[in-house]
């Protein structure tokens, strides 16, 4: 029997395609935008895994027909064989879908045909539009976008000079021009062009040796060996290792999804996480003038990174004893396609566990700290984005997201300056960030759950703190949705535990996990701009909400073009009670990017994330039975 939480099978897609098709659901433009499992609630897999209870296996596609622009959701039974739901989607009210694969293609065909657009190109010196390389970028949703562009399928394209194949076209943007273009129609509906720019000359490509200079001889080889091979072993899904167990999900939207996460604590497994994944991100730019005001990227709900995963190459992006698993998605025709290599699973000494020489019986005890690492990489046009999820000995839990690839380019004046850096002679690098939200369906110790605000706090001088030098922690339990909208400071070291009222360690306290932020800035746009209403989720470290299956996008189901207030502000806007229940802690974390000339031509990689680590969930150290390293 299929677990209700496996990822689909090539079979399945297949099957749910017969389905659409024997419906007449289907037809000869109608594309898929996304294909994936209809995840049940909590209680149905609590009854499947505890008495074999029967869930029903759904699947969920949006669907595009290209030629008309009619979009619809729809839910497949492949326990029956039958579609259970046709929902029609309006993209004036609900958005669009997310952007299809071979709509960049598109874009070239219809940008190539256009008379202005050639034009514009031409008093740029550039005859030919063949050499430029053009791509379909999210349009975004603006209050004072043209009264005729509610409900159109629209992109926006910037343009990059590309005079051969393999030229690396991020040196050489065609600045001071950007066309807007109706898919479904095939046209470009406009056209801003703010006067010709030089086209930065110098080139980009970080392969040609007069770029980079000579290779280096230096490098020593350094191999990473485990002679009795790894310490984990994955089955059907199912990952343990060191006391830690879970199940590996995969979602052409999500990516990797980590599930019903659980350490072992003597005799008992323990629940911390009924699924973990990265369920959002935007990319916002700073540059607020006419031809890229509107660049504000969302590149999980409008380009879907999950389906944008690399092939992972040993000894490339994974050093020592590998394994990997292989993620199966939908492509455009509804069919199954496999991204090889999709995941990796491994091992990394990561230095010491704990450590003490004892002045008084003589001890030298030290142990080495290692975890296990599983990960995927992801390419969304310039920009390549790893997401790395680690296990600790200890029963910490880490995120880490890294961030590389080529920054976005403009030409660099004076305009610009102000919010841009120049990377190299003429090009402007604008400033903009990489923001992340993280969707934590948590059960610690079980399924009821809260969450308390701890930090620190001073004394002031009295009769109890004579000498001044006290200071305490004081806890705050956030009671509703409302109130669980919360920011990190660093000054009062602010960090969120979520504990489990219900049950007490030997101490007589409850047991807790601590999220632990970086406290890196939110989304800086203004109050009031499209992209802050939008993008809601990134103006607080911290959202909590009462558990419901069918909110799972921090903002909003369709993101593509969708109107603001989506998501987790219409989520929390119930104000329902968090104080005990079933909850989800959502937060929001990234990297604010000012590009420096080292960034160029291309970056390295950049770093954030956060941790959840025990509070009180282990009765002590539960390394004492790590053994020592052998000399």
């Amino acid at each position: 029997m299929t677990h209700p939480l496996a990822p689909l099978t090539p079979g399945e897609i297949t099957a749910a395609r017969a389905v659409l098709d024997a419906a007449g659901v289907l037809g000869p433009s109608v594309r898929f935008a996304y294909v994936g499992v209809v995840e049940p609630g909590r209680a149905a897999i609590t009854r499947f895994e505890q008495a074999g209870e029967p869930v029903p296996r759904l699947v969920r596609a949006l669907l595009l027909d290209v030629m008309t622009g009619r979009s619809e959701d729809v839910r497949v039974s492949l326990t029956d064989a039958a579609v259970v739901a046709r929902i029609p989607l309006d993209p004036a009210h609900d958005g669009h879908v997310p952007l299809l694969a071979e709509e960049h293609e598109r874009v070239r065909e219809i940008m190539a045909a256009d008379e202005k657009w050639c034009a514009a190109l031409q008093r740029r010196g550039i005859a030919d539009p063949k050499q430029v390389f053009v791509a379909a970028l999210s349009a975004g949703h603006f209050a004072d976008d043209p009264p005729g562009h509610a409900g159109r399928r629209l992109v926006r394209v910037l343009a990059h000079w590309r005079p051969a194949e393999e030229t690396m076209i991020w040196a050489h943007p065609v600045d001071g021009l950007v066309a807007t273009v109706d898919l479904i129609e095939r046209a470009v509906v406009e056209i801003v062009d703010t006067g010709a720019l030089p086209i930065p000359q110098e080139s980009g490509d970080y392969d040609d040796p007069q770029v980079s200079g000579p290779v280096r001889t230096t490098l020593k080889p350094l191999r990473i060996t485990q002679p009795e091979g790894p310490g984990f072993t994955v089955d059907d899904h199912v990952l343990e290792w060191e006391g830690w167990r879970l199940r590996l999900d995969y979602d052409m939207r999500e990516g990797l999804i980590l599930r019903s996460v659980a350490i072992r604590d003597g005799e008992r497994m323990r629940p911390v996480l009924h699924r973990a994944s990265v369920a959002e991100m935007v990319v916002p730019y700073a540059d607020p003038g006419p031809v890229r005001f509107w660049q504000n990227y969302f590149d999980t709900g409008e380009y879907q990174l999950g389906s944008l995963a690399n092939t992972l190459e040993l000894g490339c992006d994974c050093l020592g004893e590998i394994t990997y698993l292989d993620a199966v998605i939908a492509d455009g025709a509804g069919e199954p396609m496999t991204l090889r290599n999709a995941i990796c699973i491994h091992e990394e000494d990561v230095g010491v566990l704990w450590k003490h020489t004892d002045p008084a019986n003589k001890s030298r005890q030290t142990r080495r700290q290692r975890r296990l690492v599983i990960s995927f990489f992801v390419t969304v046009g310039n920009y390549d984005y790893g997401f790395y999820w680690h296990l600790y000995l200890d029963g910490t839990i880490e995120l880490e997201a890294k961030a590389t690839g080529v920054v976005f380019t403009a030409h660099y004046d004076e305009r610009i300056a102000p919010y841009a850096s120049q990377v190299a002679p003429g090009l402007a690098a604008p400033y903009h960030q990489h923001l992340f939200n993280v969707r934590l369906d948590m059960a610690v110790d079980g399924s009821t759950n809260a969450v308390d605000e701890v930090e620190v706090e001073r004394v002031p001088f009295g009769p109890d703190n004579p000498h001044g030098n006290a200071f305490r922690r004081r806890s705050t339990r956030l009671r509703t949705e409302l109130a669980a909208r919360r920011d990190a400071d660093p000054a009062a070291g602010r960090a969120w535990h979520v504990v489990n009222p219900e049950r007490r360690n030997r101490l007589g306290e409850h047991p807790a996990y601590a999220l632990v932020p970086q406290a890196q800035p939110t989304l800086l746009a203004a109050e009031g701009s499209a992209i802050h209403g939008r993008a809601t989720f990134a103006t607080k470290h911290l959202w909590v909400t009462r558990y419901d299956e069918a909110e799972r996008h921090p903002a909003g189901d369709l993101v593509n073009q969708g109107a603001p207030g989506r998501g987790l502000p219409a989520f929390a806007a119930a104000d329902r009670d968090v104080d005990g229940t079933e909850i989800v802690v959502w937060h929001s974390f990234g990297m604010t990017h000012f590009p420096r000339p080292e960034d160029w031509p291309v970056m390295p990689v950049d770093r954030c994330g956060f941790a959840l680590r025990p509070v009180g969930f282990f009765d002590r150290n539960p390394t004492l039975d790590v053994p020592p390293s052998a000399r």
